[in-house]
């Protein structure tokens, strides 16, 4: 006998719903609240110290948060599965929630509850992800279980040293967190891509090259392997170029100059762009050329900022039995969060005493996009599909 749904609502049918809801405005708070502690105004202590709480949260917060609904509703599709929904969609969400909230009870609730608590989502939702596919004998898949598994134990180092059992390890665990998200979004580009491309231009059909994929993704795995043994220099610099190379060809072959008429499909485009322009940078900082925070938040804020709010805006059209056509608002959104990489990895080269203005203008529109993302995709996210199915 099945125990009843108390949360019976569209928001908790699909794990995209939630999760992109909850990511959207945790991309708000979360920058606020930082901005807040640089300026000053916001003065209170977390369970993380110093800038690790910032990094924390936009990679194992808002990013995790993304991710989850990514996977979710994927794995559902993969083996015609539902993997969560009502009360247990409900109980991973408030998990998630719980996260974010109680670092800042650092110092009223012990600093292992805090850990525990975020810690737990992860593992959580490799569980039902795996099981899911394993039941449905779907092995191929269970690569994003391994991913999931290093991001737990990236996770696992930074509150190593949270709560002083490790020295030095919560940098470690930061960098190993960022590598393995790039990297997943790398396997998932080459899965939705060429089909994204496919369905949104009619009559294109997309070349798929096992080969090329294999290189790229396996090269940027190398390099961050490489930056994780601390290894600098000219060698880095040489496989940072060549990843940057090999993923520039991949994308290249995805491309048709079409893609510029459908804003669903050119804001993946430039995420993925973003990320070649941190191989690029990465290059850069081993000749000492560039500062190695250009490499990060091109990554951040350019390839990971970007593609989300892009992915979140086509995987909720087309799983609400909507249209696949952006809305004017939903465009500036991209357009904006273009800017705010623009304004945080490039204007800063050129202008560098301007570097702080150029943050602050950087951070505005990032709060910007992220705001147009929740004026016109909460109401799709928390209302029934346009069509009868669930």
């Amino acid at each position: 006998m099945k125990s009843p749904t108390v949360f019976n609502y569209p928001l908790f049918t699909l794990g995209f719903r939630a999760f992109f809801l909850l990511a959207g405005f945790a991309a708000l708070a979360l920058l606020i609240i930082w901005q807040g502690m640089t300026q000053g105004t916001v003065s209170h202590s977390t369970y993380f110290v110093g800038t690790y709480w910032h990094a924390h949260e936009m990679l194992l917060g808002y990013t995790v948060a993304v991710i989850a609904g990514f996977l979710l509703t994927a794995v559902s599709n993969w083996t015609g599965k539902i993997t969560l929904h009502g009360n247990a969609l409900v109980g991973l969400s408030l998990l998630w929630l719980y996260g974010r909230i109680l670092p800042f009870y650092a110092g009223l609730l012990p600093d292992g509850l805090i850990a525990l608590v975020d810690f737990a989502f992860l593992p959580t939702l490799s569980y039902v992800i795996a099981k899911t596919l394993i039941r449905a004998k779907n092995y191929k898949n269970l690569l994003f279980v391994g991913l999931l598994a290093l991001l737990i134990f990236g996770n696992s180092l930074i509150h190593a040293q949270m709560l002083e059992l490790c020295n030095d390890s919560a940098a470690v665990g930061i960098q190993l967190v960022l590598a393995t998200i790039v990297l997943m979004i790398l396997v998932i580009a080459g899965r939705v891509f060429p089909f994204f491309v496919e369905r949104g231009l009619k009559g294109v059909l997309i070349p798929r090259n096992q080969l090329l994929d294999v290189l790229s993704i396996g090269s940027a795995t190398v390099l961050f392997g490489l930056q994780l043994f601390t290894i600098s220099g000219t060698f880095l610099a040489l496989v940072a170029l060549t990843t940057a190379v090999l993923n520039g060809w991949r994308l290249a072959s995805w491309f048709v100059f079409r893609i510029w008429f459908v804003p669903l499909l050119w804001v993946l485009y430039l995420g993925y762009g973003w990320l070649i322009l941190g191989f690029i940078f990465i290059a850069l900082a081993a000749w000492e050329l560039v500062l190695p925070s250009l490499a990060l938040h091109a990554f951040t804020v350019g390839g990971i900022g970007v593609l989300t709010l892009g992915m979140m805006a086509r995987v909720s059209l087309g799983h609400t039995g909507r249209a696949m056509n952006a809305s004017n608002a939903i465009v500036i959104g991209f357009v904006l969060i273009n800017i705010a990489a623009l304004f945080r990895v490039i204007l800063p080269m050129t202008i560098i005493s301007w570097s702080n203005v150029l943050i602050y203008f950087a951070t505005l529109a990032w709060l910007a996009a992220f705001s147009l993302f929740i004026f016109v995709y909460a109401p799709i996210l928390t209302q029934a599909r346009t069509d009868s199915k669930v």
